[in-house]
């Protein structure tokens, strides 16, 4: 999956256009940079290809959700219904605003079940957030009814499946707003950064302030410029979005090798009684940049994760052990740890995670595993992960099952 893996002399003639310059920052120095602009080159760029009207880069996903749910207005003690199973990003974007985290459950997307995200609306619910991980998505459609009949935005968190669509268009363009990651283990990767999408012309704009201290960008004259509201400091730097421009550029060749290689090992695993995979819903097509399947029971999954393990089949992830993806080792949330002091509409508002039943997660996370693809392995990598890997999976279902 990561871009990191094939950075080469694209990368690096965008980067060294930069350091020709020497500068590094994406506003101001106009007679420097001898008309390179790589953060608002990447901007139009990635506004193109997600097939929306605009984008705006920032330093980080994390970022991108904070900087998307200010944009829309979300603020204290406003409900954001977000799934148990995704990064710690996710609450920590909420909470930064002073928003509150609502989870609920998964279903066999490993994604939001729409029915629990209709069961969790209150009066005081802004956004439903689906996050689209692994390189798949949640049932979009049902989500946006949901959103259109109870007057709620829909963020797509697409951080880790940029590139996959959803009835025709690109994941994170078909809610309000999306956002991505691109981080160094990322699709594609900026070494750091991060982007939030959108038709919304007045997110857009919030979202150019916010992220730059709440200047207004009158200009371009950073001397002149006007503090319409509040802004915190989310920039990306010249030198990040260049990596960013050059890989964006690269995305079809990545997602190709993706979906060869997530081929070869789907078609050897689905000979292996008793596995099932992650149902990507209707009209959907996922980045393939994890093959994710279910075991019989959460056991064999244990066992089959110990196996691949030992065998030295790295990169497979069982979620429901894993500190940073999964709600039963977020204790910082469910415990309510912070530096500060959490607000006391945020106090008010979390669940009481001691009796909040998320039983129907347990049991997907439970019996799930999801493998990595690569972009750097050989033909011969493959065929020879994917045999090893069909030989462990079979040997554990039969003798444990």
């Amino acid at each position: 999956m990561p871009g990191f893996e094939l950075f080469g002399n694209q990368e690096r003639k965008q980067v060294n256009e930069v350091l020709e310059t020497g500068v590094l920052m994406r506003y101001g120095f106009d007679g420097m940079r001898q008309d390179h602009w790589k953060a608002l080159e990447l901007e139009n760029a990635l506004a193109a290809r997600m097939q929306v009207k605009h984008a705006q880069v920032v330093s980080s996903g994390t970022a991108a959700l904070t900087i998307a749910l200010a944009s829309a207005g979300v603020g204290a003690g406003d409900e954001v219904i977000m799934p148990t199973f995704t990064f710690v990003a996710s609450f920590e974007a909420i909470l930064a605003i002073g928003a509150v985290p609502i989870l609920v459950d998964i279903d066999d997307t490993l994604t939001l079940s729409p029915v629990a995200v209709k069961n969790a609306i209150t009066e005081k619910t802004r956004v439903v957030m689906p996050v689209h991980m692994c390189g798949s998505m949640a049932d979009l459609g049902a989500l946006k009814a949901i959103c259109d009949t109870n007057g709620l935005l829909l963020l797509e968190d697409a951080c880790q499946a940029i590139g996959g669509t959803y009835d025709g268009k690109p994941l994170g363009s078909y809610g309000h707003l999306g956002c991505f990651s691109f981080d160094y283990v990322k699709t594609i990767t900026c070494g750091e950064g991060g982007a939030i999408i959108t038709n919304n012309a007045a997110f857009h704009k919030n979202a150019d302030h916010y992220s730059d201290h709440g200047h207004d960008h009158i200009d371009n004259d950073r001397g002149a410029e006007g503090h319409p509201f509040l802004g915190y400091n989310y920039r990306i730097s010249e030198l990040n979005a260049a990596v960013g421009l050059a890989q964006l550029a690269r995305l079809d060749e990545f997602l190709a090798i993706q979906k060869k290689n997530y081929s070869i090992l789907r078609e050897a695993l689905e000979t292996v009684s008793g596995i099932t995979f992650r149902n990507v819903p209707e009209g959907g097509e996922e980045n393939y940049s994890f093959l994710s399947f279910f075991l019989p029971t959460k056991a064999l999954a244990k066992k089959t994760h110990k196996e691949l393990a030992s065998a030295g089949i790295d990169g497979c992830f069982y979620w429901f052990d894993n500190n940073w993806h999964y709600y039963r080792k977020w204790e910082h949330l469910t415990e309510r740890k912070s530096l500060g002091k959490l607000s006391k509409e945020v106090l008010a508002g979390l669940q009481d995670f001691s009796t909040t039943d998320f039983s129907a997660s347990d049991h997907w996370v439970g019996r799930n595993i999801s493998c990595l693809v690569k972009l750097s392995w050989t033909e011969e990598e493959v065929a020879g992960r994917a045999a090893k890997m069909k030989k462990i999976i079979s040997e554990v279902v039969s003798t444990f099952g």
